[in-house]
């Protein structure tokens, strides 16, 4: 097995790690230093606390955001590119109290209905091995009206990954859900603790990793798209002219304001004919318009940088080869599944990092195979293949 191991990082020498130091003190706002603070590189294992005096000393990497977090203070970020062996002085400020639970009509049942679509939404589908030590910390709002649903953690959560091995130490800073136009987002940062290295657990994060936007993000920096197995299409999106209009939408709108159900409900026509509208029909239509693109068209290299610049939708198809364990070797399956996705910029421009990350992950919109990697599947941007 170690043999297999070592071929694969042989073959995929995707970054390396260039470490520089950086210390300081952690400090509150009158001045009296802050111990125990946790300081990670966001996504990795790497990490240290600060000591009873409040200093720390840790090695980084460019390109990451180094994350200060204490439960009950405002956490603070910083990109490590502009901390470079540098001495800091740190403050923390104390954490407003997040407003209790609010989910209008309150009861169990929809408590339940709403922790069950978070989960799902968050975690995955595995929740009996993945799984949220602290969950009743969670904090919810609904707004009635506008039909969204907010997720708020004033605790660190501590999420166990059985499967992958680790504990995670998720800071979740806001989740939405916006069930008016079907769109969930959240934002967070990550500090992994690995706590079994089992060969079940490394095939367990070599089938996590292949084919993953991870996977995909780290061939694109190292300009390996098609050796790894991505096919990557031009998509077009047009208007579709059967979709309501924005006057039409702000006039269903304002009619579902001062709707008062009835046993008789009567629905006007044109409203009836807006609704069907706007849920039986896409918004844009699609369509491939080219085949197999070269990375040239997506990709951009200025002042050493990657960056991805795209302004339609990247279709990625990737022939998945799950790996499994004969004999206690890892090996390929050799039959693959076939996956597809799809990535939009909405006409941005994203630096792409040496460790699959990118600078502004939040507003990357993912479609298809890649919105399943939730956190079930989440590993540490250390995360070497074969680790």
């Amino acid at each position: 097995m170690k043999k297999t191991i070592l071929l694969f990082l042989m073959i995929c020498p995707f970054y390396v790690l260039l470490s520089q130091s950086i210390n300081g003190t952690v400090v509150n706002d009158i001045g009296k230093p802050i111990a125990d603070v946790n300081i990670y590189l966001d996504g990795t294992k790497t990490g240290t606390v600060s000591t009873a005096d409040g200093t720390f000393s840790l090695s980084i990497s460019k390109n990451n955001n180094l994350v200060f977090k204490k439960d009950n203070y405002e956490t603070f970020i910083v990109n490590t590119s502009e901390i470079l062996n540098k001495k800091l002085k740190v403050v923390l400020i104390k954490a407003e109290e997040i407003e209790e639970v609010i989910i209008i009509p309150f009861t169990e049942k929809a408590y339940k209905d709403y922790i069950n679509y978070f989960l799902t939404s968050f975690i995955g589908t595995d929740q009996t091995n993945v799984k949220i030590k602290n969950q009743r910390s969670l904090k919810f709002s609904y707004d009635k009206t506008n039909r969204i649903l907010r997720v708020k953690a004033p605790q660190t959560l501590i999420i166990e990954n059985k499967n992958l091995g680790y504990i995670i130490d998720y800071n979740l800073q806001d989740f939405v859900v916006d069930f008016e136009n079907n769109t969930t987002s959240y934002l967070g940062t990550s500090f992994f603790k690995e706590t079994k290295n089992t060969d079940k657990v490394k095939l367990n994060r070599m089938n996590a990793y292949d084919g993953s936007t991870f996977h995909f993000l780290r061939s694109m920096y190292g300009g390996k798209v098609k050796d790894e197995g991505f096919i990557v299409n031009q998509v077009t999106k047009f208007p579709n002219p059967k979709y309501p209009t924005e006057e039409e939408l702000r006039y269903l709108k304002d009619f579902k304001k001062t709707f008062k159900p009835t046993k008789n409900i009567v629905i006007p026509e044109d409203i009836q004919d807006i609704i069907s509208r706007k849920t039986g029909e896409p918004e844009y239509k699609v369509a491939v318009t080219k085949f197999n693109i070269p990375e040239t068209d997506y990709i951009k290299k200025s002042d050493g940088k990657v960056l991805l610049d795209f302004k339609d939708i990247l279709e990625i198809k990737h022939n998945k080869y799950f790996y499994e364990l004969k004999s206690k070797e890892i090996v390929r399956s050799k039959l693959p599944v076939q996956q597809s996705s799809n990535i939009h910029s909405n006409d941005g421009i994203f630096e792409i990092y040496s460790n699959g990350n990118c600078s502004n992950p939040a507003n990357l919109m993912l479609q298809g195979e890649f919105t399943k990697n939730k956190i079930e599947f989440l590993l540490p941007l250390d995360y070497q293949l074969g680790d």
